[in-house]
């Protein structure tokens, strides 16, 4: 496997990167450890780099069509890597997953439909729901024995509900860390169908996912399945791109596809910028075994967590199939949301995403990024193993 330096600390600081922003952190948080936003701290991959430089000595920066091989990278990313063959012409652009899920919502649900969560879940999911004007019809997770699963029988009294009009799917789940198997997405693809409910899946973590629980993309179960679905993609977790560019949604049913297609046009999200294509097919076409690298690093590190955390009653790892995150269980601790991120910011030093904001279901959990440097991950699993012993001392 190529070396591809990721142990090497890059002080994010010298750019506006979000997780070091007063915003994030707050006035006072500069020696925290900065793991509540969900990107990594590694340096894009090389093939990224030299693509985005060739094209800056270019020097002209004026209006661009979609590159000729961004459409096909995609595609043949996608077949390669998850043995999805994606119709070229059932793909449209869109500024970010969020935007697609947005327009998703208002195009095919109604104000004050419901659509369906499954808590714990993105928090933006529920922004979105509420600030256009529909309802959040919440699903939560099942945890079983540390595990979490789909509660299939509340996702079949939601459906049948005909003021019920979507699912938000999350493929792989953020924050807990399930990688959907075929079986169970199956059984979302059953009960969607059969009530009328649109499945609208988030699979922007789908690149992410570790040995044993391989990312099945929800358009794979069959063409029905596809027709009856929404997939919003981005190679921005993949390959560390956020800020440099964009998102994709498929879609298969050709009515659905026209009124996407419109609705971008209506509110000109329909541009191109150049490094958001430059960045995006050199990562697809170049960017598989900086990716590999990636996730075997993850990994070690979700070893590292592990092996810490191993006798500690305190918390406990949920443990994850996918992503770069973690969910931890704090919950033996006993205190309310509020005090358990005043203890894990001032006692710990850690910033994280407090599990409340996540749904119902979140209260004493917290999700952590370990998508950073070993060392940095080490230090951190060391003030909180200090933090607890402190606290647990005092009882």
């Amino acid at each position: 496997m190529a070396d591809f330096n990721l142990d090497r600390e890059i002080d994010r600081r010298a750019t506006p990167a979000l997780k070091w922003r007063p915003m994030v952190l707050g006035p006072d948080g500069d020696d925290l450890f900065p793991a509540g936003v969900a990107d990594m701290d590694f340096a894009a991959p090389p093939c990224v780099l030299e693509a985005l430089e060739q094209r800056l000595d270019h020097g002209v920066f004026g209006y661009e069509a979609v590159p000729d091989g961004l459409f096909p990278a995609l595609i043949a990313w996608n077949d390669q890597r998850h043995g999805w063959k994606i119709d070229q012409d059932h793909i449209l652009r869109s500024p970010n997953v969020l935007n697609a899920l947005a327009i998703a919502a208002t195009l095919f649900t109604d104000p004050g439909d419901g659509i369906v969560v499954q808590p714990p879940v993105f928090f933006d999911f529920f922004d979105l729901i509420r600030e256009n004007g529909r309802r959040i019809a919440a699903n939560p997770l099942i945890l079983n024995n540390g595990r979490y699963e789909m509660d299939f029988d509340g996702l079949e009294r939601l459906a049948r509900n005909p003021r019920n009009r979507m699912l938000f799917l999350c493929n792989p789940h953020n924050p807990v860390g399930r990688v959907w198997t075929r079986d169970e997405l199956r059984r979302v693809d059953d009960i969607c169908r059969r009530n009328g409910l649109l499945v609208v899946s988030d699979e922007i973590h789908g690149d992410i996912t570790f040995a044993g629980s391989p990312y099945t993309p929800f358009a794979t179960l069959g063409q029905a399945a596809a027709e009856n679905s929404i997939t919003c993609l981005s190679p921005a977790k993949s390959f560390n791109i956020a800020s440099c560019c964009s998102a994709f949604t498929v879609v298969a049913d050709d009515a659905r596809r026209h009124a996407f297609q419109a609705e971008n046009s209506r509110l000109t999200v329909n541009k191109n910028n150049a490094f958001a294509s430059v960045a995006m097919e050199a990562a697809w076409r170049g960017g598989g075994p900086w990716l590999d690298a990636v996730l075997d690093y993850i990994g070690r590190n979700l070893a590292l967590v592990r092996e810490r955390l191993d006798g500690q009653t305190a918390v406990t790892l949920i443990e994850p199939e996918g992503t770069f995150l973690v969910w931890l269980d704090f919950r033996a601790l006993g205190m309310g949301p509020d005090d358990l991120t005043a203890f894990l910011r001032h006692k710990a030093g850690w910033a994280v995403t407090r599990g409340a904001a996540f749904g119902p279901g979140g209260e004493g959990f917290a999700r952590v990024n370990i998508a950073c440097t070993r060392v940095r991950l080490g230090r951190a699993l060391d003030r909180l193993s200090r933090a607890i012993a402190g606290h647990l001392d005092t009882l």
